[in-house]
């Protein structure tokens, strides 16, 4: 370093004692600041509680937290607390620099790591079309017009010189989408699932692969000060280091996976290994000529993601990597963003380039949306997500400024276009997407309005193995046969863990059983069991929905859609233990259940499953009789339960009792009609039916509901009742004591332990629709009138018909009885 670099201000010479690294305290008159290790960890400290401080404020305002991050940086330099020696320059002395900046380049290094290891390689290698013609233009249509308009700026518009210098670098670095910016925006948005997010996932992975092969390019170059023959050296070994990593390190790492045993924790030295081969391929990226980071990302790729080791290593580095390493890079951004060093003639022309390719990018993206059929609405949005800023390009810009391309101006104006354009496109995406729109079907999706000899397309999300049994019950029961044959659509849930991206996998539909010792193995092989037990009248299709569990109701909703359900059936929270107590609660499932019944395309059935303490028989043997009760009060939850039921009474190893519950001392005749008509049908259908039974009971409140509901705990398999009913005195007081709001009253009392039934319970509600009108044409509540129940019981003693005026089977064909609680 020259006298002359130092008088100018380029560089700082900092001096500092070898032994100041750590005090003995207050006690002896020292000020713990001026030694290294006591100043790092309160900066550490600072950095944390900041960033999360001005996330909670911007939160409101739809900012991600890469924004406040920056900010949390920018506030402590010179830009504010650090300028005129105030309170950020005793915090954020020059001294401490490289022990931050070290630090910084750990988590960083880290971070790198775990994106490659959540990237799914196969998007990489093979893109479809869709990708590869959106990555077209992301890249080469923002290059092809953003350079050249730098060019021009350089030649004709009065600029700072090194501003000159440096603007086709800063216009070239538009072009760039980063996977890691995208997929951080779309799991902080929950659009992970969505189908935009998709296609900006894996249009932003082909483009991450083109963009590193670009920089690794030019960074070459750089190194070499654009020598061939030094060039050449440093990217032939480049693509020699990624060809031993595929070639040599991965099959090491594919027969390390094949012998961990499945379900067991991740062994110390399989952890060891991942974090000392980060380490090395770091070091390795620096040998070759390449920046440290390319190591690390290329080692991620190689590493198999998934509940082996992906998901333990992703699991590990997620706090002390995810929410404090990294952060600390970010922030010591933001303490060398120095906005006094900004004129307004640069900031103008900064602004103009940067708005430029933005604009550009957004354009191209729109344009050849358009002629992949996609709609304007959401080319606008995939065009803002592929427009966001992040970690890469703020990596990009500290190399450059490290490497002399880029002064404090340009850094500063630089950090600050990251901070911008993610705070204005972050609203807009919030403000432009609702994926709960989208799932608006065209028609009525229940089984209450299907046609009687048409599929009926049964969706069953399973997120326990042991629940199989009584879901092959429930679908067995369903009775499938060559006139209306049945499609199940299984949904294997599984957290997202050891990735970026969620994956919806299509299991192959095969005629044979296929050895598997995977969880969702052994699920599949129990219903392709089903399937092959009803050969000519059932199919089933099996998926496996790899999701965070917070927006994996969108997996579980469009599929339903694209599926065309009539009916979801989704697991309880709940889980029981052979001795009748719960055993394991998971919130996040009842969370899950709840969204889905508010955004459901279809009708939903909730299954409360008790069959481990019953171990009730196979009904694939065709040997057993399956107890059905469907317990109806009246509404439209109930007429779906009822037309579900009643497609269960028709198999002939079913018993279908009906209980229906009426109100005692109210006027019916007019409100019962539908009621009565709906009752009527399957009476009828079922006229000659002997395991078919009908029975009445009459109520005064809610207690006498209660009383009677309790006297059937285990006279039955399984219990089918509907989710909601309109407000009557025959529920009051039941929702008092109500725990889980998305069973219903009814539905909750019927799962609670205190009820004490070894039944499984199957809580309905019919397709939600947000039309008024065809919600107002649904059934109303049941009463009966205090005068009129003599003489109903007369007419149902007589002939088996409640007042009604349908033509139904005698009482001598069904059991009628009649009760009042």
């Amino acid at each position: 370093m020259s006298d002359g670099d130092v008088s100018t201000g380029d560089k700082a010479v900092v001096c500092q004692y070898g032994d100041n690294i750590a005090t003995f305290g207050l006690w002896l008159n020292k000020n713990p600041l001026e030694y290294s290790v006591p100043l790092l960890l309160l900066q550490l400290s600072i950095i944390t509680v900041t960033s999360l401080l001005i996330e909670i404020l911007l939160h409101p305002l739809g900012q991600s937290s890469i924004v406040a991050q920056i900010l949390g940086g920018i506030l402590y330099g010179p830009s504010f607390l650090g300028h005129e020696r105030l309170l950020g320059s005793s915090l954020f002395p020059n001294r401490s620099v490289v022990t931050m900046e070290t630090l910084a380049t750990f988590g960083i290094t880290f971070f790198l790591f775990a994106i490659g290891l959540r990237t799914d390689t196969r998007m990489l290698v093979r893109p479809g079309r869709q990708s590869l013609i959106l990555t077209a233009a992301a890249i080469f249509i923002t290059m092809i017009f953003t350079v050249p308009v730098s060019l021009i700026l350089k030649a004709y518009v009065e600029m700072d010189e090194s501003l000159a210098k440096s603007l086709p670098y800063i216009a070239a670095a538009q072009s760039l989408t980063p996977f890691s910016n995208v997929s951080c925006l779309l799991v902080e948005l929950k659009l992970a699932s969505t189908e935009l997010g998709r296609i900006a996932s894996s249009t932003a992975m082909f483009s991450d692969a083109v963009g590193i092969c670009m920089i690794s390019i030019i960074f070459a170059l750089i190194q070499s000060k654009f020598e061939v023959y030094r060039s050449a050296l440093s990217i032939g070994s480049t693509i020699l280091f990624v060809v031993a990593m595929g070639f040599l390190v991965k099959p090491i790492v594919r027969r390390m996976v094949k012998r961990m045993p499945a379900g067991k924790p991740l062994r110390e030295h399989h952890v060891l290994f991942c974090f000392f081969g980060t380490l090395v391929a770091c070091l390795l990226s620096e040998v070759i000529g390449q920046h440290f980071t390319f190591g690390p990302v290329i080692f991620g790729f190689i590493i198999p993601d998934g509940p082996t080791m992906g998901s333990p290593i992703v699991s590990k580095l997620d706090l002390p990597v995810g929410k404090f390493l990294y952060p600390t890079f970010l922030t010591t951004s933001g303490l060398k963003t120095n906005i006094f060093t900004i004129s307004l003639r640069s900031l103008g022309i900064m602004a103009f380039i940067i708005s430029f390719s933005c604009l550009v990018k957004l354009a191209g993206i729109v344009f050849v949306s358009r002629s992949l059929n996609i709609c304007m609405q959401d080319s606008i949005i995939i065009g803002l997500i592929l427009n966001v800023r992040g970690v890469c390009e703020i990596l990009m810009y500290n190399l450059w400024r490290d490497g002399g391309i880029l002064t404090d101006q340009e850094f500063a104006l630089s950090v600050m276009s990251v901070v911008v354009v993610t705070a204005i496109v972050t609203p807009l995406i919030r403000w432009l997407y609702d994926p709960t729109k989208r799932r608006v079907p065209l028609k009525r999706r229940t089984i209450q309005h299907s046609k009687r000899d048409v599929e009926l397309r049964v969706m069953v999300c399973i997120q326990n193995q042991d629940s199989i049994p009584s879901i092959i019950n429930i679908l067995e029961a369903s009775n499938a046969t060559e006139e209306s044959p049945i499609a199940v659509i299984a949904v294997v849930l599984e957290e997202l863990a050891g990735r970026t991206t969620n994956l919806l996998v299509a299991h192959q539909s095969t005629r044979t059983l296929q050895p598997n010792n995977s969880r969702s193995g052994h699920i599949i092989n129990a219903l392709r069991q089903y399937e092959l037990c009803n050969e000519s009248c059932v199919t089933v299709q099996s998926f496996s929905a790899v999701s965070h569990m917070q927006i994996i109701h969108d997996d579980i909703c469009r599929l339903a859609l694209d599926q065309n359900a009539a009916i979801v059936i989704l697991p309880f929270h709940k889980h029981w233990e052979i001795d009748g107590t719960i055993g394991t609660t998971n919130k996040v499932i009842q969370n899950m259940n709840i969204k889905v019944m508010e955004k459901a395309p279809c009708s939903v059935a909730i299954l409360v499953d008790r069959g481990v303490l019953t171990q009730s028989l196979s009904l694939l043997n065709r040997q057993s009789i399956y107890k059905v009760a469907i317990i109806y009060i009246g509404g439209p939850d109930d007429a779906e339960a009822l037309s579900y039921a009643a497609r269960m009474g028709a198999h002939s190893n079913v018993m279908l009792t009906i209980i229906r519950y009426l109100l005692y001392g109210c006027d019916s005749a007019r409100e019962r009609k539908i009621d009565n008509q709906l009752i009527d049908d399957v009476r009828q259908a079922n006229m000659e039916n002997q395991n078919f039974i009908y029975q009445e009971q009459v109520v005064k409140d809610g207690v006498g509901l209660a009383s009677s509901l309790r006297t059937i705990e285990n006279h039955y398999d399984l219990l089918i009742v509907g989710r909601t009913h309109q407000s009557s005195q025959i529920l009051m007081g039941l929702g008092v004591w109500s725990e889980c709001p998305e069973l219903g009253v009814v539905g909750d009392l019927l799962s609670s332990p205190d009820f004490g039934s070894t039944a499984s319970v199957l809580v309905v509600q019919q397709q939600r629709l947000d039309a008024e009108k065809l919600r107002n044409r649904m059934m109303k509540p049941v009463v009966v009138s205090h005068e009129s129940v003599h003489d109903d019981a007369n007419v149902a003693a007589g002939t088996g018909l409640p007042t009604g005026g349908a033509t139904v089977p005698s009482a001598r064909d069904h059991e009628v009885r009649w009760d009042v609680a």
